[in-house]
């Protein structure tokens, strides 16, 4: 199934009025109330046109913990995961000085995303975290490329809240979106959670349509159509 890439910067929704009242605000500042300002424009004027997605993302953290299946000593060990691997990944400067890595733990399964200047730095990150006590399978899907933007990395925060939105759509008896872990890395979304494999078949889909998503990767594991 082809994936749409019409997906618009982020950036790119300021538009000439709202940029000229930026820089008429500015001009009558000092320069650090300029920076400051300029922020807060950006940011209101980005949060007022994603209310929607925002509202829906909220909706799905709050009920996250109420409705997911695994443990909650299995939550408290995933979180405590995430910690410990990324403070591995700076300790290491081999690691942190030539790529861009991010660690997320789901089921004690740790995926790690992002981008490093050569195979063996992603396999040598790959060696750092499975060291982790509780950590019971790594998934490499490191990149060799480039670090990624803040642009970039905007887009796919977009994207993350994009698709966790539209899951909330997804009209399937007994579906629950919060069971849905997203990860998006350059417009590659990562899937993981503890699902049926008809709920893992509805999330992909939905995903795939998102704006600006280039690949879906589903990394689920799998329960039985009965399981609560």
């Amino acid at each position: 199934m082809p994936l749409p890439l019409n997906h618009k910067p982020l950036f790119g929704l300021l538009t000439r009025t709202q940029l000229g009242q930026a820089g008429a605000v500015a001009r009558s500042m000092t320069q650090p109330r300029r920076s400051a300002a300029a922020l807060l424009l950006l940011g209101a004027t980005l949060l007022s046109g994603c209310a929607p997605m925002l509202i829906g993302a909220a909706a799905v953290g709050t009920a996250a913990t109420v409705h997911d299946r695994r443990p909650a000593s299995v939550i408290f060990d995933d979180q405590q995961i995430e910690l410990e691997a990324m403070t591995a990944l700076l300790r290491n400067s081999g690691v942190r000085d030539r790529s861009q890595i991010s660690a997320t733990s789901y089921n004690r399964t740790l995926l790690l995303t992002g981008n490093a200047d050569t195979t063996e730095v992603g396999q040598e990150a790959a060696a750092l975290v499975s060291r982790i006590g509780k950590v019971q399978r790594v998934v490499d899907e490191v990149r060799v490329g480039p670090r990624l933007d803040m642009r970039r990395q905007a887009e796919d925060t977009f994207i993350t809240g994009r698709v966790n939105t539209d899951l909330i759509g997804v009209r399937l008896p007994g579906f629950d979106p919060t069971r849905v872990k997203v990860v998006t890395n350059d417009g590659e979304v990562f899937l993981m959670g503890l699902v049926s494999p008809a709920e893992a078949e509805a999330a992909a889909e939905k995903a795939s349509y998102v704006p600006g998503v280039k690949r879906v990767v589903k990394l689920f594991e799998y329960v039985d159509d009965t399981n609560t």
